[in-house]
């Protein structure tokens, strides 16, 4: 009858008393190893399709998303992400980049700790209207929304550096909606007791998990 591998990860291999049977040889060989390989899906939804009583330490690349993702006994966790360009984003009018040479403002999306996260960079100039001073657009930052994958299930709150001319304050938060905008939080009229009405916003080092 079969045994299995020396390594203890179940794998039948015939023995020489076994019956010749190409088909269950070969058969056993894939049973054996394939699960217990990198597998290959096109997307998560078919790697759930296919794989739908997976065992713990199952490992699938997923092609569409970039991700290489293990099965930890509970859920599929994402263990290493794909090369992520950056993306630009998409400013609203009162908005433009490069705000204090910092240059263009972009987001991507990177693996932090095995959890998927928005990373961003870049800087934004800000414009105010009326008097007193209010931010443009009601602070929110993208003329259209960015695409899903980057859209956090929830709100998410972060701080982010601006400059101290006509401010009191030295960083505003900058809020990423689950509807996929950005929006800075945080300003006043420039003719309130405490001014915050900076001309430029940082966004570089900022992330916010999905």
């Amino acid at each position: 009858m079969p045994t299995t591998d020396a390594c203890g990860q179940g794998v039948q291999i015939a023995a020489l008393t076994d019956a010749p049977n190409m088909e269950t040889l070969a058969n056993n060989l894939a049973v054996g190893l394939v699960p217990r390989s990198v597998m290959r899906f096109a997307s998560a939804s078919a790697r759930n399709a296919t794989l739908s009583s997976p065992t713990a330490g199952m490992t699938a690349f997923l092609i569409a998303e970039k991700l290489l993702t293990v099965y930890d006994g509970t859920a599929w966790t994402v263990v290493a992400a794909g090369t992520s360009a950056w993306s630009t984003i998409p400013l609203a009018s009162g908005f433009s980049h490069n705000g204090n040479s910092n240059g263009t403002a972009q987001y991507r999306i990177v693996n932090l700790f095995g959890e998927l996260t928005v990373m961003l960079q870049g800087g934004i100039d800000i414009s105010y209207s009326g008097s007193p001073a209010v931010i443009s657009n009601g602070g929110i930052i993208t003329s259209t929304a960015l695409p899903s994958a980057a859209r956090p299930g929830s709100l998410r709150t972060v701080p982010a550096s601006c400059s101290a001319v006509t401010s009191d304050s030295l960083s505003l938060k900058l809020d990423a909606q689950p509807d996929g905008h950005l929006r800075i939080v945080g300003t006043t009229a420039s003719t309130a007791t405490e001014r915050i009405t900076p001309p430029w916003i940082s966004l570089s080092g900022l992330l916010y998990s999905l």
